[in-house]
């Protein structure tokens, strides 16, 4: 099966606050070629991208059946190693609102990988309700003002199973002794604008009320900047 990009639901527009704030990571071509380098995103995360990687992958499971949702793309060798844990005849899918980001992806995968690449936003996600047994958000939500953070937790609660599990990977507020909590502050407030909700709120404040959760776990590591939260949903 080849890697393919896919639109679901016609061709969902690039939201605003994508293009102003992180052009200069995600949207223009030349950030692409600067960002997709592993040695300068394992420098942004502290030395810390492996760790966090494999986090994510434990808590998602080490033979992945069914069907496995990852919510974004991510610089990295991540979805590879994702793609690896999925069992024989199961199913992954990215999902990804900028095509370059899906193109990116494509190029990195082999052709018969198996990965459908959806072009869709995470706000509306163009799949059916529970209709996935686990979903990954690695770094997503702190690159997201509040109202499509609250709709990007929305949608990865609908479209996952009763019974499924979403993994989420992000920022935290870390201990005021981790020597980096000053620079992250500066950091932040400089090159992501809503990055410090995350240091204010439990990512649950965010849950939609009501929310269909039977559990909610939170793991912190490297002083408390990073978070890993499993939901079982």
């Amino acid at each position: 099966m080849r890697t393919d990009v896919q639109c679901l639901a016609g061709d969902p527009v690039v939201p605003g606050y994508l293009a102003k704030t992180y052009w200069w990571a995600y949207v223009h071509p030349r950030a692409v070629r600067l960002f997709e380098r592993k040695w300068l995103v394992n420098l942004i995360l502290w030395g810390n991208f492996g760790r966090l990687r494999d986090a994510a992958l434990g808590a998602l499971g080490e033979q992945l059946a069914g069907r496995t949702l990852q919510i974004a793309c991510v610089y990295g060798d991540l979805t590879a190693r994702l793609a690896a844990r999925v069992a024989n005849g199961a199913h992954l899918g990215v999902v990804d609102v900028l095509p370059i980001q899906l193109d990116n992806l494509a190029r990195k995968l082999p052709r018969d990988a198996g990965v459908e690449l959806i072009h869709g936003d995470s706000t509306a996600l163009p799949l059916e309700s529970a209709s996935y047994d686990r979903a990954l958000l690695f770094f997503l939500l702190h690159e997201q003002p509040e109202e499509v953070r609250r709709a990007t937790i929305a949608e990865a609660l609908r479209v996952v199973k009763p019974g499924g599990r979403i993994v989420i990977v992000d920022y935290h507020r870390p201990c005021r002794l981790n020597p980096l909590y000053w620079p992250m502050v500066g950091v932040l407030r400089t090159l992501e604008p809503y990055a410090l909700d995350l240091w204010q709120h439990e990512i649950s404040d965010w849950f939609p009320r009501g929310a269909r959760v039977a559990a909610a776990r939170k793991q912190t590591s490297f002083g408390g900047l990073y978070q890993l939260i499993t939901v079982t949903v």
